[in-house]
């Protein structure tokens, strides 16, 4: 499937990993899927700021504000935004894009969106160990790690029952249980040279999570005309906000778009009951 989307990609035996990432313990291990060109990370933060810098450049006004409400008119269109501070700006196109908090500006105009806040806790690693070509690498546990600086970072990804899965949990509280019992475990049965790893920092952020099938939600709001949002990414928004920020561009100036088409990640799914799932998941 990652082939024919155009991903350079291969699956590695056992023995083609040790000797690509002699590091690597491969002993349980069947296969590993390597990307081996187009792959690598990004300053979230920092990208975040050079798209808002280009759009303040071609035109683009930024107001900072808490909205509390909408004006409707008749023909299921919302007019205008009104804001707690008194404040009221109108509109004609509105797009719900308020990350994990969007559910609650949707809940206004009558449509229920299953999306929430879940945190997530990051831990910054000092380690001894030497990883030569070292990637992002994704253990069969959930667990994940990949090089950051002088060090590592890691994680693990959402498992249901976990306490780091508590939803709008505060962000300072990071759980150093999940470290101890899931994700130090993890590491160093993975890569053995970890044993002697220690934890620098840690920090914490929330994921956008569309309980209903986990993949976005992007398009018309069902039952208004002017009215789109596009949210519920579960922690993949900044990988996809390029290609769909320029799709629902397009969809509401009716102009032209050269990323893919977005109707699969359309909430109308929700109505319809019909989740969208993905079918190669890590």
């Amino acid at each position: 499937m990652q082939r024919a989307c155009g991903a350079d990609v291969v699956l590695l035996a056992p023995a083609q990993l040790r000797l690509r990432f002699p590091w690597l313990a491969t002993g349980d291990l069947a296969l590993g899927a390597l990307g081996q060109s187009g792959e690598g990370w990004f300053d979230g933060p920092a990208l975040m700021q050079a798209f808002r810098r280009k759009a303040v450049a071609c035109g683009a006004r930024f107001v900072s504000a808490e909205a509390s409400g909408f004006e409707t008119a008749g023909d299921a269109r919302a007019s205008a935004v009104l804001c707690t501070d008194g404040r009221r700006f109108e509109a004609e196109t509105l797009v719900l894009c308020a990350g994990a908090w969007t559910a609650p500006l949707a809940a206004q105009l009558g449509v229920a969106l299953p999306v929430a806040a879940k945190k997530r806790d990051v831990f910054v690693l000092d380690s001894p160990a030497a990883l030569p070509a070292c990637p992002l690498v994704i253990d069969p546990s959930g667990v994940w790690f990949r090089p950051e600086g002088r060090g590592f970072i890691a994680g693990a990804a959402p498992r249901g029952g976990d306490s780091n899965d508590a939803g709008e949990a505060p962000l300072d509280a990071i759980d150093h249980a999940l470290f101890d019992d899931l994700i130090w475990p993890a590491l160093t049965a993975r890569v053995p040279a970890f044993e002697a790893l220690r934890v620098r920092s840690a920090w914490a952020g929330y994921y956008e999570m569309n309980s209903f099938d986990h993949n976005g939600l992007a398009g018309a709001l069902p039952g208004w005309c002017n009215v789109f949002t596009a949210c519920g990414f579960s922690g993949h928004g900044m990988q996809h906000a390029p290609a769909v920020g320029s799709t629902l561009a397009a969809m509401i100036a009716a102009g032209h778009s050269d990323a893919p088409p977005i109707d699969a990640l359309s909430p109308q799914r929700l109505l319809d009951k019909q989740p969208l799932v993905e079918r190669n998941v890590i």
